[in-house]
C-alpha cells in the first residue's frame, strides 16, 4: 500500500474495472491499451487502485529475442504498456508509483534471455497520446526508437489481380512441426537481424483465429513469407518479408493479393498492417494496394540495466 493507492497483480475479479479503465483509456481514439492475456501473464501485470477504482494499469512482456551469433549491436526487445484513466493521464505521480514494479519485473524477464545480447526497454504510443510519452521521455528518459504507420485495406473494393513470375510457387503453410517453424524464424531473422521475432511471438501469432502464413518458394527455398490472422473483426497482415536476390519481382505483392483475398473470403471487411514511417519502399507498394494510413504509433526506449 502506498499511501491511499495500493498496487499489486491483476486477479480474476479485477475483471469488471479493468473493464472499465479499458473504456476510459480508449475513448481517447487509437490509444494503445494492451488487454491482460490468459492467467499464466498475470504476473506481468499491476493494477493501482485508488477507493475500489483501477486507475492505472501497467504490464511488460517479451517481444523480440535475438537468435545467439547475432551481431553484438542487436538486443532482445521488451515493451511495457502504462495507462491510467482519462482524467488521471498528465499525473506523473501516479505513473510514477506504477513504473517500478514494472522495471523490476522487465529485469526479471530479462534474466531469462541470452546474456550474449543487451536488451532495450521499450514503450508504444500512438502519436496523439503526448501525455502519457511525456512521462517516459522526461521522467525516465527514453529515447525515440521509430515510428510506425498503421495502415488500412477495405476488403469490400476489388482486389487487383496479380500474377507471379515463372519459377516461383504460392503456397499457404501451417508451420506444423517444430523444423518448420526453426526455417521461418531462420528467415526472418535473416530479414530483420535487429528486431526477429522469436520463437514465443510465433506461438503467439499461430493462437490467433484464422492465422495463415502464405510463401513463395522457388524449387525448395523459401523466397517470400507473410502471415495473416484476425483480430476482432479487423485482418491483420504482419512480417511481409522477401528475400534480397528476389525483390523487385512482384512477390510481396502477391502475397498481399494472396492474403487479401483469404481474409475476404472468411468475411472480413478490412486488414490492416504497420510499417515503418521511414520505409519509402514498403509505403509506396502497401498504397498502391489500396492501403490508407489511419494511425501512427511512436516508440521509445532505454537500456535496461540493473540500478
Amino acid at each position: 500500500m502506498l499511501g491511499e493507492i495500493e498496487i499489486r497483480n491483476f486477479q480474476e475479479g479485477d475483471m469488471p474495472l479493468l473493464g472499465e479503465l479499458y473504456n476510459s483509456v480508449t475513448s481517447r481514439e487509437n490509444a494503445t491499451f494492451w488487454w491482460v492475456g490468459d492467467p499464466d501473464n498475470w504476473v506481468n501485470v499491476f493494477c493501482a487502485f485508488e477507493q475500489g477504482k483501477m486507475v492505472a494499469k501497467g504490464q511488460v512482456s517479451i517481444i523480440n529475442i535475438v537468435p545467439s551469433g547475432r551481431s553484438a549491436d542487436s538486443k532482445h526487445l521488451i515493451y511495457l504498456n502504462l495507462k491510467t484513466i482519462q482524467e488521471r493521464e498528465s499525473d506523473h505521480n501516479l505513473l510514477e508509483l506504477l513504473y517500478p514494479y514494472l522495471y523490476s519485473r522487465a529485469l526479471e524477464l530479462k534474466e531469462s534471455l541470452s546474456h550474449e545480447h543487451g536488451t532495450l526497454l521499450c514503450v508504444g504510443n500512438d502519436s496523439s497520446e503526448i501525455a502519457n510519452s511525456q512521462f517516459f521521455i522526461q521522467e525516465k528518459g527514453y529515447r525515440h526508437k521509430e515510428s510506425l504507420f498503421t495502415m488500412e485495406r477495405d476488403l469490400k473494393q476489388p482486389i487487383l489481380e496479380v500474377q507471379l513470375s515463372e519459377g516461383l510457387q504460392c503456397t499457404p503453410w501451417a508451420m506444423d512441426s517444430s523444423q518448420e517453424e526453426f526455417e521461418y524464424l531462420q528467415l526472418d531473422a535473416e530479414i530483420w537481424p535487429d528486431t526477429p521475432i522469436g520463437m514465443e511471438r510465433l506461438s503467439q501469432n499461430k493462437q490467433n483465429p484464422l492465422w495463415i502464413s502464405i510463401v513463395v518458394r522457388e524449387v525448395d527455398t523459401m523466397v517470400g513469407s507473410l502471415m495473416a490472422w484476425r483480430e476482432e473483426e479487423t485482418g491483420v497482415i504482419e512480417d511481409v518479408l522477401v528475400r534480397e536476390p528476389w525483390r523487385n519481382r512482384g512477390i510481396a505483392k502477391y502475397m498481399l493479393t494472396q492474403a487479401m483475398k483469404y481474409l475476404k473470403g472468411n468475411g472480413l471487411e478490412s486488414a490492416e498492417l504497420m510499417v515503418l514511417t521511414t520505409n519509402n519502399n514498403a509505403l509506396s507498394l502497401y498504397e498502391s494496394m489500396g492501403f490508407n494510413r489511419i494511425k501512427e504509433e511512436v516508440r521509445y526506449c532505454i537500456d535496461l540495466k540493473n540500478n
